[in-house]
């Protein structure tokens, strides 16, 4: 995981292409928390992270907030009592691009 999390995401351009599924495979072996599933339309990264009560839960999802707006690539977060849901996927690519998988070691890194 610490190798993707120190990547800095690419730029995302209207020629920016999803991940094969070899790469996709490659990426996943890195994020032991994360899993690739079924969107609507195309595959997303998706994790749940429990917590102890809900004020940690939400002080990840600020954390991961944070994080988004960093580097303007925002997920899907589920925040409820004890547990936030994270979902990472590029619109753009319409599916997973490396950066999906950059944001995701780092969030699992706010975890610790």
């Amino acid at each position: 995981m610490t190798d993707l999390a120190n990547r800095e995401p690419e730029e995302i351009t209207s020629s920016s292409e999803g991940l094969s599924e070899e790469q996709i495979s490659e990426f996943i072996e890195e994020l032991s928390d994360w899993e690739v599933v079924e969107g609507d339309e195309f595959p997303i990264l998706r994790a749940r992270f429990a917590f102890e009560n809900f004020a940690q839960a939400l002080a990840f999802t600020n954390a991961v907030g944070e994080l988004a707006e960093d580097v303007n690539h925002h997920p899907e977060l589920t925040t409820e009592w004890g547990a936030v849901t994270v979902k990472w996927w590029t619109h753009a690519v319409r599916g997973l691009h490396v950066n999906d998988f950059i944001l995701a070691a780092r969030t699992s890194q706010l975890k610790g």
